[in-house]
């Protein structure tokens, strides 16, 4: 059986770049999405959770059957929820059914997830890392061009229907090269590692210690991106070009972790980046106007390569977690970004309430006409709202930051784990 490499690697990036076209057009759209079927900002956190609880619970379930099932079948499954939840959202009539649709989009971008992270490890064993992360830029990459093609189809005023209907192309690209391609087995499976020697491997402390960052790393990056026209629309003109600029920064670096993450050192990169997000999401929720794009450079360089090399160090040095471990990562990262959405999206309501009037009916002040008091102290409201609630996420890569330096000098002297025979042969 004949296995590409570079065609599978493609097909998966393709696949991946459908998950972050989902994440960057919602992103565009969300506002959009609340004037149109009047969500407040509760119902909007839900709708945007519901993508993330969607994710883990496709990941984690896949993470258990890929080795049973194959890679193969789940990026089948994949292909059709995406392709349900893409129609479904197209043809959305009210709060329900958009909230279905994005829990397929969610379901559909965890199962890509669960089979192509081991797919990537299986197909470059000795360069793990670097190639999740070449892999990981199509995230970024497709945030990049859903912002992007919304904020250029907004502008020549086409609906939002036509860019959510932009990913059915890309989609029905990567199910016909997956369904024409033959795969191998995971790395665990073809290095010989049995199921209870992985399932003892998941109970090292290392990797629960790792599990725990994740759920930082990703609220970090997730929750802002897919939040960030939300919470600074009324604090600059173009909120959407934020996410862009992050993203494209996202791409270019993650396209150099090679070099990067060989001279650094995995933890050595995790603890750069959580300093720099710090530093980023400070800038996003004290500054305003030009120097906006100048926090987000600096957030993007944080949170670049904080979800692929989360991933890249466990299947370093901690291989035989096999699929299942990197999927539970995977899992814990977006289940985290699930619920701390859907609780600031409330919260997001009750911080505004409170900069009205006293017992202000917030439906008034959110219809009022434009240029009435009403309507200023509506957008006043929003323009503080929004930058306290960075200042709030800020807290989480704070503590990052103090958890990959003690990684980092934990780390310091251990070498990668040794190789069984089987799985040395696989690597020759």
């Amino acid at each position: 059986m004949v296995i590409n490499k570079q065609q599978l690697f493609t097909a998966s990036c393709v696949a991946l770049l459908v998950t972050s076209l989902s994440f960057g057009i919602r992103a565009g759209i969300l506002n959009t999405l609340g004037v149109q079927f009047q969500l407040d900002k509760s119902q909007l956190g839900s709708i945007a959770a519901t993508a993330f609880w969607g994710f883990p619970l496709a990941v984690i379930i896949g993470g258990f059957l890929v080795d049973v099932v194959g890679m193969k079948k789940l990026l089948v499954a994949a292909f059709v929820f995406h392709l349900a939840g893409i129609l479904l959202t197209i043809f959305a009539k009210d709060y329900w059914s958009l909230f279905i649709s994005t829990l397929l989009v969610g379901i559909a971008n965890g199962t890509v997830e669960a089979a192509c992270n081991p797919l990537v490890a299986s197909l470059y064993p000795d360069n793990k890392t670097t190639k999740l992360n070449h892999f990981h830029l199509w995230f970024p990459g497709g945030i990049f061009l859903g912002t992007l093609i919304v904020f250029l189809l907004n502008r020549i005023n086409i609906g939002w229907q036509v860019q959510v209907a932009v990913m059915i192309i890309p989609t029905l690209v990567y199910g016909f090269l997956f369904s024409k391609l033959n795969f191998p087995v995971t790395e665990r499976v073809a290095g010989g590692v049995s199921t209870a020697a992985m399932y003892k491997s998941l109970g090292n402390p290392l990797f629960w210690f790792m599990m725990l960052c994740m759920l930082g790393t990703a609220i970090t990056e997730l929750f802002t991106g897919q939040w960030i026209e939300v919470l600074l629309k009324n604090v600059t003109d173009h909120p959407l070009l934020i996410l862009t600029m992050t993203a494209g920064v996202m791409v270019v670096g993650r396209g150099f972790a090679g070099s990067i993450v060989h001279r650094l050192s995995p933890q050595g990169v995790l603890l750069i980046s959580a300093v720099l997000a710090t530093i980023g999401m400070y800038m996003l929720g004290h500054v305003s106007g030009n120097l906006i794009f100048a926090g987000a450079l600096v957030f993007g360089m944080g949170v670049c390569y904080f979800w692929p090399t989360m991933i890249g160090f466990v299947a370093e040095y901690l291989p035989k977690t096999g699929a299942v471990g990197l999927n539970l990562m995977g899992g814990a990262g977006m289940f985290a970004v699930s619920i701390y959405t859907w609780f600031m999206g409330g919260h997001y309501d009750d911080m505004v309430k409170n900069k009205l009037p006293t017992g202000a009916d917030m439906a008034a002040y959110k219809n009022a006409l434009p240029g009435t008091d009403m309507a200023n102290q509506w957008t006043a409201a929003n323009s503080a709202a929004g930058p306290d609630i960075l200042n709030t996420t800020t807290v989480i890569p704070i503590l990052l930051t103090v958890a990959f330096t003690g990684l980092y000098f934990y780390m310091r002297g251990k070498a990668k784990p040794t190789l069984t025979p089987a799985e040395a042969a696989l690597k020759h």
